[in-house]
């Protein structure tokens, strides 16, 4: 086929691994000579990268293919990811998609489109999810500022609500030397962070087909990325609280590179509820882990993982949650309402939590977490940070993130595109974004007179 002036587009749903493997699948096209264009553009090609976590990501899916339509009715739509591979079928049965990938087929669409033209109905190229037993490496560079890389891809852990292992296959991982080599190309491209990425990022080191020996480690990994020159930071994007170890802990809390910073999935803060979730700890775990991150990093950012509405998760239990979270310094929530899932033990338990009752039980956390972001916010004016400024110019003001993770912003400056910075925290404006005074700036330490005064969360609203 002639790719000579085709367009392709591709819009990315779920987690950072996705966007990893849709950067990489997105190379592959332009040096097939496609050209990459916006997906709300008139594309030959669009690829939609689907995830399958809620129902929520399912419903999305069918709205993503709506768009595409819009854009161009005569494109070729092509649907991967999670969705695709546990209900390919009912993707080809969605009206204008052409072309479906499982797990193992995903990074070969280009072997698939032998023709530009659009079918009656969509052709599924499937796989049994034990045939996903390879790695295939990946990373993801969007603004320039920071690269999701993918070190470790599915999961052996059989939690009773997941899809995953379903829609990904077995837990495997790259090599360690590979890792090394992409860190060290991301670098030469100018990106200044790195974020690590995967299913079980804490179970790295599973070989391909599955194999259980770990020939190196979580700590070896990142103690061999610590040494890449050219990458000022390093983050990890989640790690289960039970491959969270002292030692990992210990090593962040004194390398070079790698940041204050960590999301550890909780999911339920009741023991019960834990135990009904098939998750591989106790609450009393979880408590140890943030007490040594806080007692190391004191200024760390600490986020969670919620579910809410589980089968069996009565009003106490949530409350348990509720209460367990508050007594705990965390930075922030991701909260899920949960959702019944096909083939999983969740959807089959007795007790379902009423659906109106999972949405409450969701906004009430999700309160939480803005009351307990604010906090965290307030926790840290005065103090000095770097930021890393990113790419784009919003309405006058360039942002980026502390090391630990606070959303920052100043005036816009193009010089200041890309680079580190180090400031003090200074306000927190009406957005919830916190203003920042460069520390070598003749105005640092702040005026009164020059920086509006920081007015602190009003009574009513703290935790």
């Amino acid at each position: 086929m002639n790719t000579t002036g085709l367009k392709v587009a591709f819009h990315t749903l779920g987690c950072k691994l996705n966007f990893a493997e849709t950067s990489t699948i997105a190379r592959n096209f332009v040096e097939s000579g496609f050209e990459k264009v916006g997906f709300d553009q008139p594309a030959d090609v669009f690829v939609i990268n689907t995830c399958s976590v809620t129902q929520n990501a399912d419903n999305e899916t069918r709205q993503i293919v709506h768009r595409a339509l819009r854009a161009n009715p005569e494109g070729v739509i092509v649907v991967i990811g999670c969705y695709a591979q546990l209900k390919p079928e009912e993707i080809a049965n969605i009206p204008g998609v052409d072309l479906v990938l499982g797990a193992t087929e995903k990074f070969n669409i280009l072997n698939y489109l032998t023709s530009l033209k659009k079918s009656d109905k969509g052709k599924v190229h499937s796989c049994e999810i034990s045939e996903a037993n390879v790695f295939v490496s990946s990373y993801s560079i969007g603004d320039r500022t920071r690269a999701f890389l993918k070190v470790q891809d599915g999961c052996d852990y059989k939690c009773s609500y997941c899809t995953i292992p379903l829609a990904r296959g077995i837990s495997r991982s790259d090599t360690l030397v590979n890792i090394l080599s992409k860190a060290r190309e991301i670098a030469g491209q100018g990106i200044r962070e790195i974020v690590l990425t995967g299913v079980n990022t804490g179970d790295f080191g599973k070989g391909e087909f599955g194999n259980k020996k770990h020939e190196h480690t979580f700590m070896d990994l990142i103690a061999a990325l610590d040494e890449v020159e050219g990458i000022d930071r390093i983050r990890i994007s989640s790690i289960e609280p039970n491959l969270l170890s002292d030692e990992i802990i210990q090593f962040v809390a004194q390398s070079k590179r790698f940041v204050p910073h960590f999301h550890i999935p909780l999911q339920s803060g009741s023991d019960y509820i834990l135990g009904l979730m098939r998750r591989r700890y106790k609450r009393a775990l979880y408590a140890d882990r943030v007490a040594l991150i806080t007692c190391l990093m004191p200024d760390a950012c600490i986020g969670a993982d919620v579910i809410v509405g589980f089968p069996g998760e009565t009003e106490a239990h949530f409350m348990e949650t509720y209460e367990f979270i508050k007594s705990l310094p965390i930075s922030y929530l991701h909260v899920f309402t949960y959702s019944e899932r096909d083939n999983t033990p969740a959807a089959m338990m007795p007790g379902k939590v009423p659906v109106s009752e999972r949405k409450g039980r969701n906004k009430m956390l999700r309160t939480l977490s803005a009351k307990l972001q604010r906090a965290y916010y307030e926790s840290q004016l005065g103090k000095i940070h770097t930021v890393l400024w990113e790419t784009e110019n919003k309405q006058g003001y360039i942002q980026g993130y502390t090391e630990n993770y606070i959303r920052c912003k100043t005036f816009w400056n193009p010089h200041l595109v890309n680079s580190t910075q180090r400031v003090v925290l200074n306000s927190i404006d009406e957005s919830g974004i916190v203003r920042v005074v460069p520390v070598d700036s003749p105005s640092y330490p702040p005026s009164q007179k020059d920086n509006p005064v920081f007015q602190p969360l009003d009574e009513t609203l703290r935790v």
